[in-house]
Order: C-alpha cells, then sequence, then structure tokens
C-alpha cells in the first residue's frame, strides 16, 4: 500500500503555475480506513496572482490533476485561497478537514497562519454539514450494500458529535471510535473488513442494527448541537479577511 505520508510532491508542487500554500491527504487514508486499491486524496490551497482577478478572464479557483503512481491513482485538487477561505466561512467541515489533516505532504507559513485560524469559522451549523453528509453515504450504502459508504456515513455522524462537543475537528475514525462513547463497538471490525479488502465481502452486523445504530447517532448529534458552546456565525472573518489580502499583496 503506498504510504500516504511519504509522498514526494516536490516535483508536483514545482509544475504548479502559481504557489500552493499547502496540501495535505484526505479521504479513506484521513478517515483511518485505506484498502490497498484506495486511491490518494490530495487537498491543498494555491495563490493566484492579483492580475488574475481583475481581468475578463475567469479566473481558475479551481484546479485538478490525476495521475498513477506504483498503480495507485492520485487526484491533487486544490482551491484559490479566496475561494478556499469562502468555503471555510460556510459550514463546510470537509474543507477544514483538509486544512487541520495531519498527513501533511506539502507545507508552509501561510499555512500554519490559516489553520490557527479555522477555530474562528466553527460554528454549531457544522452539525448541519455532517448531518447531511452522514444521510447521503447512507442512502449509497442502502443502494450498493458496500462497506465504505457504511464507513462514511458513520464517520460524518461521529465527527459532527466530536465538533459539537469539544470543538475539535477530528477526521479519523479510529480515534473517534475512542473518544465518543455512543460509537458502535464493531466499528473497529469493520475497519478492519474495508482495510484488508476495498470490494471484498465483508460481515455485515444486520441491516436492522446498523440502521437503529444510524438512527441513535443522529439523535446523539441533535443533542450534542443543542448543547453546544459552539458559536451560531462564525466570528473569524476580519481575521481570515486580511489574511487573504497578505497573501495576495506577498504573491
Amino acid at each position: 500500500m503506498l504510504d500516504a505520508l511519504t509522498i514526494d510532491l516536490t516535483p508536483v508542487v514545482a509544475e504548479q503555475p502559481d504557489p500552493l500554500l499547502f496540501a495535505t491527504v484526505s479521504g479513506a487514508h484521513l478517515y483511518g480506513f485505506p484498502s490497498r486499491d484506495s486511491d490518494v486524496d490530495l487537498r491543498g490551497v494555491h495563490l493566484l496572482p492579483a492580475a488574475a482577478l481583475l481581468g475578463l478572464r475567469e479566473p481558475e479557483e479551481t484546479r485538478t490533476r490525476m495521475w498513477d503512481r506504483d498503480g495507485v491513482e492520485m487526484d491533487l485538487v486544490t482551491h484559490d485561497v479566496r475561494k478556499f477561505v469562502r468555503l471555510m466561512l460556510r459550514p463546510n467541515g470537509y474543507v477544514l478537514e483538509q486544512l487541520l489533516s495531519p498527513l501533511v505532504v506539502h507545507t508552509t507559513d501561510a499555512h500554519a497562519e490559516l489553520a490557527a485560524l479555522a477555530p474562528g469559522v466553527l460554528t454549531s451549523h457544522h452539525a448541519h454539514h455532517y448531518r447531511g453528509f452522514a444521510n447521503t453515504q447512507w442512502r449509497l450504502f442502502e443502494k450498493t450494500a458496500e462497506l465504505k459508504p457504511l464507513l462514511y456515513a458513520f464517520r460524518a455522524l461521529l465527527t459532527g458529535v466530536h465538533l459539537m462537543r469539544s470543538g475539535e475537528v477530528q477526521a479519523g475514525l479510529p480515534e473517534l471510535a475512542l473518544v465518543v462513547t455512543e460509537a458502535p463497538g464493531y466499528l473497529g471490525e469493520l475497519i478492519e473488513a474495508k482495510v484488508a479488502a476495498e470490494h471484498g465481502a465483508w460481515e455485515q452486523p444486520g441491516r436492522e442494527r446498523l440502521e437503529r445504530d444510524f438512527g441513535v447517532l443522529h439523535e446523539v448529534l441533535d443533542a450534542a448541537q443543542g448543547a453546544t458552546r459552539l458559536p451560531a456565525a462564525p466570528a473569524g472573518y476580519d481575521g481570515l479577511d486580511d489574511f487573504v489580502v497578505r497573501c495576495r499583496s506577498v504573491g
């Protein structure tokens, strides 16, 4: 299995038309259940020059590159810093997971500064993001009966619960299963099955039990959102605005 922590992005970074502020690993590797045939999902931020935002042409705010390395599909998706920060200011846990991912393959001082500003965008409404993502993955599980969307669904709910309770973005399912006491006890076995084979056979705990536990975690998330100390609106707008201006000015 390709080790996401040892990816050398130096050639890829050098080929980018504009500087990268950071690139991290997301997806199954970040969530703690990559299998042998899992893609490596790289996410980050690039910095467009000011001139790219002033002319008539649409700025290239999102860039995607896909390639194969040692038989593993890799893809790098980056947003311009302004677009990324605007996504941060929405209740979008996905971009926060990318920014705060411990699987860092390229970083800068600006990356560290942006990560330090992340607590200022956390709100109680991030529960809606994780609730919606979990429901989407659950419907996919009901359609396909595959293990991957099931784990994605549980992971999303547990991330939301932990965020509401602690104010911390934790995307790793093995870690969440330890700190969220309501997590189903069989998650460890499901993670092991997923790591062993992406599309291999796996033993379900029982559809009724899965449905019950999924519903219970929804209730737990509702309660955690109701009791959270997180604010209803982000408080870090001015700091992020200043950050974007300074990044663009320095270039």
